[in-house]
């Protein structure tokens, strides 16, 4: 079985994440999505409440192949403990290729089993990160059509309390 490890923070989970998602279940037999701990950031959601988010838009877009799991540390190391062969990342553009190359490497240098496969969204995704959804939901602009309709609404929900 070919495992791979999706890791982000998914704060929250956008249309160009799910696009990814589904690039990558198209390649592996499991995708193991994982919401990792960054203590350099500020997340607008729990790590409970991410992973409840995707969960919920993996079963209704009924994505069999993927699971969701919180993780905290070395990423290799997480990996291997899942029997992953391979961890996926998405490039939007040019500018995000240096730092996710320097990544591949370092990771590889832990683990040579364990390969990185970059994935390049639907162009009409390749501006969409998640810092932007959240300032854009922020400042009460127009962001439907940037996350999934559960998500939209739990974001609403989020900003209104």
């Amino acid at each position: 079985m070919k495992i791979a490890i999706y890791p982000g923070t998914f704060d929250p989970i956008t249309n160009g994440h799910l696009d990814i998602i589904e690039r990558a279940t198209q390649l592996f037999d499991k995708v193991i999505v994982t919401v990792a701990v960054n203590s350099s950031k500020t997340p607008m959601f729990t790590g409970e409440e991410r992973v409840e988010m995707i969960q919920a838009v993996i079963k209704q877009k009924r994505l069999t192949k993927v699971t969701v799991e919180r993780f905290n540390g070395l990423l290799v190391s997480f990996a291997a403990k899942k029997k992953a062969t391979a961890i996926i990342r998405g490039l939007r553009a040019i500018s995000d290729f240096e730092y996710e190359f320097q990544m591949a490497l370092m990771n590889r240098k832990q683990s040579n089993k364990i390969d990185t496969v970059f994935l390049m969204p639907a162009e009409k995704y390749t501006y969409l990160n998640s810092s932007i959804v959240r300032e854009i939901a922020r400042l009460d602009g127009k962001f439907r059509d940037f996350v999934p309709p559960s998500v939209y609404r739990t974001m609403k929900k989020k900003l209104k309390n």
